[in-house]
């Protein structure tokens, strides 16, 4: 592999694992880890600890967790919630694992731009997430959950093994996402508004003093 190769193959590696740990933090563990002690791929020095055994198993089980847990409506928003934490911090430590013995500069950007990623990643997910649970029905939440789960995993067998056409989705993420989080933040806004009237409409009023003393 030429060195121009090695640079998109290591470019899209990082916005990869960044972006689908945003989504699904224990797919892409599980998927990256499988693939790298089955020889699949040659993960970098820095992320070969995910093919450790134990390392696979808990994020399999844990992604057994996360995948009931994300098709509930209402405990996936409590989930989501919580994995802010540690999706986003995760996402800091796979982008810079992912750029291998480097400088050390070019390690801390990678973190920084694996962080804005996987945020930006979690945050469409989590946010769509708490509007699609208006709906009464729970087809609209099991639809998107397993379309994230299809998503992470195309996604990032598209990066390992076709990181040119990988990058140009990339772009077009970034765009969408530059147009959709305002949008969805507005949202999210409204319903906080609407639940925020609901409660004081069904709140009585105080009694004033006058009308207790009589």
């Amino acid at each position: 592999m030429d060195a121009y190769q090695q640079l998109i193959a290591t470019i899209a590696l990082t916005m990869g694992t960044a972006w689908a740990a945003g989504i699904n933090l224990y797919a892409t563990i599980a998927v990256l880890g499988y693939l790298g002690v089955t020889g699949n791929i040659v993960l970098p020095e820095q992320l070969q600890v995910l093919q450790n055994p134990m390392v696979i198993g808990a994020a399999a089980l844990m992604y057994a967790v996360e995948f009931f847990a994300d098709k509930t409506p209402g405990v996936d928003t409590g989930w989501d919630t919580i994995h802010t934490f540690i999706r986003i911090p995760a996402g800091v430590m796979l982008a810079a694992g992912a750029v291998g013995e480097v400088n050390p500069a070019v390690v801390i950007v990678a973190g920084i731009l694996g962080g804005t990623i996987a945020a930006t990643s979690h945050s469409i997910k989590a946010g769509s997430r708490i509007l699609i649970n208006t709906s009464p029905e729970p087809f609209s939440n099991w639809t998107a959950s397993l379309l994230e789960d299809v998503a992470v995993v195309a996604g990032l067998w598209a990066a390992l093994y076709h990181p040119l056409t990988f990058l140009g989705l990339f772009c077009l993420f970034i765009v969408l996402a530059i147009w959709l989080l305002p949008r969805i933040w507005q949202g999210v806004k409204a319903l906080l508004r609407s639940i925020k009237t609901f409660f004081n409409r069904s709140t009585p009023p105080p009694t004033p003093p006058s009308a207790r003393q009589t």
